[in-house]
């Protein structure tokens, strides 16, 4: 702790709002919970389900694309999670050293081929298709 950059002083107020919107949400809760009012009716302890009525047996079979579209979603969104930072770092100033920005940015590319190929799958399989 003898490193002149480290300061924890500098922490104090990060600290400090830490605990106040700890305290806020504890306080919140408490007065809700005692404070709140309760009408514990049949109705209201009917588990609610996107807005529809719990009707039948909640273990029946889905169309398969529904987790084609799930899958498509993943990798989209996989996708979107390594190039954002990756071009963020890339066209920053003294992002990728010199050596490094043509391997990088092919391998980017590679990254981009194999999404291309998923998205083809997709659409070979008729994802984008509904009946």
């Amino acid at each position: 702790m003898d490193d002149p950059e480290f300061d924890l002083g500098t922490y104090y107020p990060i600290f400090a709002y830490l605990i106040l919107l700890i305290g806020f949400a504890v306080t919140t809760m408490i007065i809700a919970h005692t404070v709140g009012p309760r009408h514990d009716t049949k109705t209201k302890q009917v588990p609610y389900e996107s807005g529809m009525d719990p009707v039948g047996d909640a273990r029946q079979r889905f169309d398969i694309k529904f987790y084609l579209v799930a899958i498509m979603f993943l990798v989209f969104d996989v996708e979107l999670l390594f190039l954002y930072p990756w071009a963020v770092v890339a066209y920053a100033d003294g992002g990728f050293p010199a050596v490094l920005q043509r391997p990088v940015f092919c391998c980017v590319l590679a990254f981009i081929a194999l999404l291309f190929l998923a998205f083809l799958y997709d659409w070979k399989k008729g994802v984008f298709k509904w009946r």
